[in-house]
């Protein structure tokens, strides 16, 4: 497609940022990286640095970046985005549900529990308004709020939370689908947890 059509083609673009999304999910973080830095690059030229498809894969270079533990880069960037969306389409568009979803997420790899949680709280009382409790955006956002209150020491909130994303789950995917099936591994992670501190001596 580089060849037919150039590497800054829009489609070429988009080609480029899907393969970017398998590269992700195979953890090769570093070929990730440079094709969205690449589409970031070639987009910003393209159509600007606001516009909406540059955001997009702005959003997921910060992933990129976080999952690489550069979180001071990741944070700065999701920052601008999430920045950028509300001025575009509001706080309670999707993307920028999604935007503010993955900000949270980095400053809680990054230690900064308080600010991820506050996030995560926001985003899923306007999801469940907006897009309803049942949204696989919205169980993404709860399942991500878990995982900050176990790691901040609110293990029984973080465990009545999960217990609800797994009935969740199982309601809107079915008992078979992977997220249910991820879902349910967190549960019974946190339930041999608790019963391992609760086993008496």
């Amino acid at each position: 497609m580089r060849r037919e059509l150039g590497e800054e083609d829009p489609n070429t673009l988009t080609a480029m940022l899907d393969l970017a999304e398998i590269t992700f999910n195979q953890g090769r973080l570093i070929a990730t990286r440079k094709l969205e830095e690449a589409v970031v690059a070639g987009r910003s030229r393209l159509l600007g640095e606001n516009h909406p498809d540059t955001l997009k894969a702005m959003r997921k270079l910060g992933v990129t970046l976080g999952a690489q533990g550069e979180f001071v880069a990741a944070r700065e960037l999701q920052q601008r985005v999430v920045e950028e969306m509300r001025a575009l389409w509001g706080d309670e568009d999707r993307e920028t549900l999604r935007a503010v979803n993955n900000l949270a997420g980095t400053l809680s790899a990054a230690g900064n529990l308080a600010q991820a949680e506050s996030l995560l709280q926001e985003t899923i009382a306007v999801s469940c308004r907006v897009l309803g409790d049942q949204h696989p955006d919205t169980l993404i956002a709860m399942g991500n709020l878990a995982a900050v209150l176990w790691q901040a020491g609110n293990e029984e909130g973080a465990y009545a939370l999960q217990y609800q994303v797994v009935e969740l789950s199982r309601a809107v995917h079915g008992a078979d689908h992977s997220a249910t099936e991820v879902a349910e591994a967190t549960l019974a992670m946190m339930e041999r947890t608790i019963e391992t501190w609760a086993r008496p001596l």
